[in-house]
């Protein structure tokens, strides 16, 4: 396959004048399986197989991806990416330049206990059937269950015309649950996520019952809940919720192509945005980790990338692009959902650091506020301003966990309360996830618990 790659990249530089040429080529078993309440509504099996060209010619962009491996057809496709190169560069200003990459050759094998591509789809769907099974039958306030399930297992390529070959293993194991619950005409919601990267082990690790079961408590226990008192609010932040304001909040702004484009990061490079608590990295490197990898789109290794340290703006997510034009090093997080697409600037894993408080050290100073323990759902704006779902809240009364809100939210702009984080725990956690940007990518945040000064808190007036 390498070979192939390569005199598709010669091609591009010696007969159609590229500066520069790379290829992606995968091969990729998936298994896509919805189940609602007990019924299978969908199950796929098959193979993805494609390559996708890219080239540097006069300084624009060409790309263009074929589902074959027929020598025509990408010399076709070759001819087609530099075509488009040539045209786009025609309408620059400035001719796109990349940062310097070492030259690699890697063979990247994964070993998981469990390699899902053994596993039965009748096994698979037995185990989705038991997380079902324990939810339902958790409370008969529990009304429904649907559970989605995805898993990759393959290998990709990346040959480049600077010499550069990695052979890859990818594989990816992800299920999202959500249930809903009613009572006297109150609804409510839960969802979790579980992710890995390592095996199908995951659900000897976190078993269906158990999964089912703590989707269905956290459902149930917002029922007899009230809405939280709208207005500003001392908080505490468990790990769930201070990843997703981690991830949307902060993250976002600090990949380097949407700085580019108006972030507010951009301006504030070396400047104080935050407390002294605030410490937040993107890290490509952690074991098993949702958004870890050995080398990214590009063939630039992985690594742990330091973007907060101690409330300064210490650093952006770069590809080779940005790099260059912020006189920066490649961070490693050009990623490409597939070969139909070009590699973007994608978050990894994205976390707050821990620092030295405990759990009861971060409630004590707080007489009236809230415990937010996991999120609902999340977005932000280039502004800075963001808002925030959560899913499972308790009020916090003289320095102790009172009774359960419901339908909660926080919103402000991120570096307003980022200089208001007054307290960082000592615990940690990461959480999967899946991020869209154009583009779905697998990635983790998450942190310690944190507690944060003053927040808008959403809710009754």
């Amino acid at each position: 396959m390498e070979e192939v790659l390569s005199k598709i990249n010669d091609l591009a530089v010696q007969k159609f004048g590229a500066e520069y040429a790379e290829t992606r080529a995968q091969k990729i078993n998936k298994t896509m399986l919805t189940l609602k309440e007990g019924r299978v509504e969908a199950a796929k099996q098959g193979i993805e197989s494609g390559v996708a060209l890219r080239v540097l010619v006069n300084g624009g962009w060409g790309f263009a991806s074929v589902g074959s491996l027929n020598t025509e057809t990408l010399m076709s496709a070759v001819s087609d990416a530099c075509r488009i190169a040539k045209t786009a560069s025609i309408r620059l200003k400035n001719r796109i330049k990349l940062a310097k990459a070492k030259t690699v050759e890697d063979n990247v094998q994964v070993k998981p206990r469990k390699n899902t591509a053994e596993i039965q789809m009748e096994e698979k769907i037995k185990t989705a059937l038991a997380v079902n099974r324990a939810t339902l039958e958790y409370d008969k306030r529990v009304k429904s269950c649907t559970i989605d399930y995805l898993d990759l297992t393959g290998t990709s390529y990346f040959v480049n015309s600077n010499g550069t070959r990695i052979k890859q293993d990818k594989l990816y194991v992800w299920s999202r649950i959500t249930a809903t619950a009613a009572c006297n005409g109150v609804f409510t919601f839960s969802r979790e996520e579980i992710g890995s990267a390592a095996g199908y082990e995951i659900f000897d690790e976190n078993s269906p019952e158990a999964i089912g079961e703590k989707v269905a408590k956290r459902a149930i226990e917002q029922l007899t809940a009230k809405p939280p008192k709208g207005g500003k609010f001392p908080v505490v932040l468990g790990p769930n919720v201070v990843g997703v304001f981690v991830h949307e909040a902060f993250g976002h702004l600090a990949e380097a192509d949407l700085a580019l484009s108006g972030g507010v990061l951009a301006e504030n490079l070396g400047k104080k945005i935050g407390s002294d608590m605030v410490t937040f990295y993107d890290d490509g490197t952690i074991d098993g980790a949702f958004g870890s990898f050995k080398y990214d789109d590009e063939g630039i290794p992985a690594q742990k990338t330091l973007l907060i340290k101690d409330g300064v703006v210490t650093g952006l997510m770069h590809n080779r692009e940005t790099a260059q034009k912020f006189n920066a090093e490649p961070t490693g997080n050009a990623r490409a959902e597939d070969f139909r697409v070009e590699p973007i600037i994608r978050m990894r894993n994205t976390y707050m650091a821990p620092r030295d408080h405990t759990f009861e050290e971060l409630l004590e100073d707080i007489h009236s506020g809230y415990y937010f323990k996991s999120f609902r759902g999340g977005q932000a704006n280039l502004d800075g301003t963001f808002q925030v779902g959560i899913q499972e809240a308790y009020e916090i009364v003289n320095g102790e966990i009172g009774k359960p809100v419901r339908n909660a939210s926080i919103s402000g702009n991120t570096l307003e309360t980022l200089f208001k984080v007054d307290a960082v725990g000592k615990d940690f956690e990461l959480w999967p996830g899946r991020c869209g940007k154009g583009q779905t990518a697998f990635v983790c945040d998450g942190g310690p618990h944190i507690r944060v000064k003053e927040v808008i808190v959403g809710g009754s007036a």
